[in-house]
């Protein structure tokens, strides 16, 4: 087995696969070592409730890697490796107490219907977002595939201005700065189209009231109009496995229940990584370390650069995430109707209020009384991932707290997630029920995975984050991780941070791992 590689990557999430198999395939020797006994991270899948019956642990919408600049580069190449996706037409919906509902489809007439019966005037706002959007994702996703380096963001607001204008630019940058509730307030007027797209600020941290969250709702909202849903045929394990399995036909090493304890570095300079055991092996030319932040101080013992050191530790996560995994006798009937059972994915977080309220309570350390539900139908896209007739529901239960002070309902009393995690997971499938009556009754077998759990399984998502790092203006952009570092550099020379704290952040396209390694490789 060999001890010596040109790159040297610790963990084997998504992003440190993508780099692995971007630098292989420029004849880079990679090493790829992993703590737990399986590759993947979060994107991963099993039979966690009863045979048969295939959940994703975390990461279920694969859109962003369908669309990503490493996906149109390796895509092929993953496909062959026996990645597909099963595509989404019907893609978020959102369920209110009232028995309505609103969805966003691929058939731009249906989404039209659908809000001129709610707010006619919302119908036509979001037909000229519709129409607008072409000429804004240009912009938008050139400000998100860029390296954030001080050349690059000074190449991208030259380029701005020039295709823009000032004003353009400054009415740009207005709405990156802008919170989901200004941004929907100043855009729709009925009250549950607002909900239905400030639900996407809750995926990455961004509640209602949070300065810089109105990108996140507009793009969800636009992206799955313009292009829908994916996720991976057979669940998100093909992704990993396809990764995996690329990789080692270039000649790469992946090496799983192999802990790195310690990054060696001498002269300022990375040189080594020693597995727990005492086995040490060698990198010519890198080590990149897929791993939280807090976690890059403690393997190298701290890299002399006091105010770097200091923002690793002081890295600022996100609440956490409850996954509720269901097998199921049969989908939810919802109460708001039939329709909804196509959709991938069914929100259940009715007001912007209530989101603010949800976020505030999981900022205190309390489980909140009303907790935001995303409920994942993948069977309804996928039928193979479940026997004949039957169904898998993927829940994500946010804000979660990842250390627990109190219940904001006064009922559950546990402080730890031990004894918390049944109630609080009853609590939300009591919320479901309210919305899909008889579901319980549909349950064939639970699995509970708490954000202590999803920390254990992956000690990058601290406190369940699972988005690894709040998305907050201050730790966005080129403060992700920290100012200067936004390319994954690190103060130590040949050592590289990737993973979702590094710009440009959480999600399934990869990002971070393909900027990386294309400036390794010099493209």
């Amino acid at each position: 087995m060999a001890d010596r590689y040109d790159a040297v990557i610790v963990g084997a999430g998504i992003n440190a696969l993508a780099c692995a198999l971007h630098l292989a395939s420029k004849g880079w020797r990679v090493g790829l070592f992993e703590g737990a006994e399986s590759p993947g991270g979060a994107v991963k899948s099993g039979a966690y409730t009863l045979p048969g019956f295939t959940h994703d642990w975390a990461a279920m919408n694969l859109s962003l890697l369908a669309g990503s600049a490493f996906f149109r580069k390796h895509g092929k190449t993953l496909q062959q490796h026996g990645l597909s996706f099963a595509a989404a037409a019907d893609c978020f919906a959102s369920s209110f107490p009232d028995g309505s509902w609103l969805g966003v489809s691929t058939d731009p007439a249906a989404t039209a219907a659908r809000l001129a019966a709610v707010c006619p005037a919302d119908a036509a706002a979001w037909g000229a977002l519709v129409k607008a959007f072409p000429n804004q994702a240009a912009t938008l996703f050139a400000l998100l595939g860029s390296p954030m380096t001080m050349r690059a963001l000074a190449s991208f607001i030259f380029k701005t201005v020039r295709r823009r204008g000032m004003a353009g630019t400054l009415d740009l940058t207005r709405f990156l700065l802008a919170s989901p509730r200004r941004w929907l307030d100043e855009t729709f007027a009925d009250a549950r189209t607002k909900a239905m797209l400030a639900a996407w600020g809750m995926h990455l941290d961004f509640a209602p009231d949070i300065a810089g969250g109105a990108i996140f709702p507009y793009l969800e909202g636009m992206a799955n109009q313009s292009f829908g849903m994916v996720i991976a045929q057979g669940g998100a394990q093909r992704v990993t496995d396809a990764l995996v399995a690329a990789i080692r036909a270039k000649g790469g090493h992946v090496e799983c229940g192999a802990a790195v304890e310690r990054i060696v570095h001498r002269g300022r300079i990375a040189r080594s990584v020693v597995l727990a055991g005492g086995r040490e092996v060698t990198a010519d030319r890198a080590v990149i370390a897929g791993v939280a932040p807090a976690a890059l101080v403690r393997l190298t013992g701290g890299t002399r650069n006091d105010r770097f050191d200091a923002a690793m530790t002081r890295f600022d996560h996100a609440p956490g995430t409850m996954m509720i995994h269901l097998a199921m006798a049969d989908l939810p009937d919802w109460r708001a109707g039939a329709d909804l059972r196509r959709f991938a994915y069914v929100h259940i977080a009715p007001s912007l209020d209530q989101m603010a309220r949800t976020y505030a309570q999981a900022k205190a350390g309390l489980l909140p009384d009303e907790p935001v539900i995303v409920v994942g139908q993948p069977t309804a896209i996928d039928p193979t991932r479940a026997p004949a007739g039957q169904h898998v529901l993927w829940l994500q239960v946010r804000m979660a707290p990842g250390r627990i002070r109190g219940d904001a309902a006064g009922r559950i009393l546990a402080t730890d997630w031990a004894g918390a995690a049944e109630p609080f997971a009853d609590r939300a499938i009591d919320i479901l029920e309210a919305h899909a009556p008889g579901t319980r009754a549909r349950v064939l077998a639970r699995r509970i995975v708490s954000p202590a759990e999803l920390e254990a399984d992956n000690p990058n998502l601290v406190g369940g984050d699972q988005i690894s790092g709040s998305h907050h203006l201050a730790q966005n952009f080129a403060f992700r991780p920290v100012r200067g570092h936004a390319d994954g550099t690190t103060p130590i020379e040949r050592l590289y941070l990737t993973g979702a704290a590094v710009w440009p952040g959480a999600g399934t396209g990869a990002g971070s791992g393909f900027l990386l390694a294309q400036k390794l490789a010099g493209a």
